[in-house]
């Protein structure tokens, strides 16, 4: 996996405490599945993947403007940038 560091969207990252740790927020409000989460790495929110039916995590990226995710998945320690489509 390649991670490019020179990601100009690398300055929204804050230090963050998931709001939802349990799960993907929208879809424990709706009662919804989801396949993996995502941690906004701006304000904390926790959405679902885009393989997810809600894709609630690059929703909020595009809505909000928040353009940095981490998985929250075990074992994962990547993170994306919605914005440019690469790993930072």
């Amino acid at each position: 996996m390649t991670y490019v560091h020179a990601d100009p969207h690398v300055t929204a990252i804050r230090a963050v405490v998931p709001r939802t740790p349990q799960g993907c927020e929208e879809c424990l409000r709706l009662g919804t599945p989801w396949v993996h989460l995502r941690l906004c790495l701006t304000c904390g929110h926790v959405g679902c993947c885009d393989s997810s039916p809600g894709k609630h995590a690059s929703a909020h990226a595009h809505a909000i403007g928040h353009p940095i995710v981490q998985s929250m998945e075990p074992g994962e320690d990547w993170r994306w940038c919605y914005v440019d489509q690469n790993f930072v």
